[in-house]
C-alpha cells in the first residue's frame, strides 16, 4: 500500500471510520493543527538541551497523536476515549512542578532571548491556534471531548513555562518588563 491513494486528490479525506469530509471542514482543520503542532515541539525538541524538558515534550508528542485522534473521530464513530483526564493531570503537575522552581519568571517574557525557549514559543502560539480550532469545531455544533480542549489550554501553559524553565537553566533574563515598568504581575496594562 502506498502512502499516495489518490483518494484525496479531489479535496476529501476520511475521517475515523471512513466518513469522508471536506478538507477545509473544520474538524480537519483542528486535527491537522495537533500536526502542526506536534511538528513545531518536535523542532523544539530536536534544539532542546535541558534533558528533563526533552523528555516531557516527547511524552507529550506521544500523546498529540492521541489528540488528533480524539478531534478526527466523528460522534457516531464508535471508538474508546483517546484521552483521559490522567492525561490533562499529568501536564497540571508538571504545571505545578516548574511553578515551584525558585526564581522562574512568573510574569511576561520577550520571545527570542533564547534559541531553544523560542522554540517552544512556536511550539505554544501553534498550540492556541489548535485550542481556538477545537472550540470554533465545538462551537460549530460538533462534539469536542472535554478533556481535549482541558488538555490544550494546560499544554499551552506548560510549553510557555517549558520557555521559562530553559531560559532559567541558562541564566537568561527574557522578562517583558523590569522595576523600571510599573504594572502587577499578567497584567496588560503597561
Amino acid at each position: 500500500m502506498s502512502i499516495a491513494t489518490k483518494r484525496g486528490d479531489a479535496g476529501e479525506t476520511g475521517l475515523i471510520g471512513d466518513t469522508r469530509i471536506s478538507k477545509a471542514d473544520l474538524r480537519v482543520e483542528a486535527y491537522g493543527s495537533v500536526d502542526e503542532l506536534n511538528s513545531a515541539l518536535g523542532f523544539a525538541r530536536s534544539l532542546c538541551s535541558h534533558a528533563e524538558v526533552s523528555g516531557w515534550t516527547e511524552t507529550i508528542q506521544r500523546t498529540l497523536f492521541r489528540v488528533g485522534s480524539a478531534l478526527a473521530t466523528p460522534p457516531d464513530a464508535t471508538a474508546p476515549p483517546l484521552l483521559l483526564a490522567d492525561d490533562v493531570a499529568f501536564l497540571t503537575d508538571l504545571v505545578y512542578r516548574i511553578e515551584a522552581v525558585d526564581g522562574i519568571l512568573s510574569d511576561w517574557s520577550l520571545p527570542g532571548a533564547h534559541v531553544q525557549s523560542a522554540a517552544y514559543e512556536v511550539a505554544r502560539t501553534t498550540c492556541r491556534r489548535v485550542e481556538r480550532n477545537a472550540v470554533r469545531l465545538q462551537e460549530s455544533g460538533q462534539v469536542v471531548a472535554p478533556d481535549v480542549l482541558a488538555y490544550l489550554n494546560r499544554l499551552s501553559d506548560l510549553i510557555w513555562l517549558f520557555g521559562r524553565l530553559i531560559e532559567h537553566a541558562a541564566g537568561v533574563d527574557a522578562r517583558l518588563r523590569d522595576e523600571t515598568t510599573a504594572g502587577p504581575k499578567w497584567s496588560r496594562a503597561w
